[in-house]
């Protein structure tokens, strides 16, 4: 039983960023990879949302990894999964809090 995937506005507007910074940088072909790569991570979160580790702060919100440089941010619900957003790796995600 899949649950069902919401994005949230920060989530949309980072993977674009993401996205958009790959292929400006790497070409649209790394860029496409890339998109690929984070649907199908999507998907099995889906089917599995609790495969990923969950954040020290909140153990409803899981960290997802998308590619060495790249994760999502994500909160898991009783129905549903609601995509955060993407995180550079190269930044320290916790000074969010």
């Amino acid at each position: 039983m899949s649950l069902i995937i919401y994005y949230t506005p920060r989530a949309k507007e980072t993977l674009d960023s993401v996205y958009n910074f790959i292929n400006t940088k790497f070409g649209t072909n790394s860029a496409d990879k890339f998109a690929l790569k984070a649907e199908k991570i999507i998907d099995l979160i889906a089917e599995y949302p609790y495969m990923f580790k969950a954040t020290p702060f909140d153990k409803n919100v899981r960290i997802g990894l998308i590619s060495k440089q790249t994760s999502l941010f994500y909160r898991v619900t009783a129905t549903s999964v609601h995509l955060l957003f993407f995180w550079d790796n190269r930044q320290d995600p916790f000074l969010l809090q």
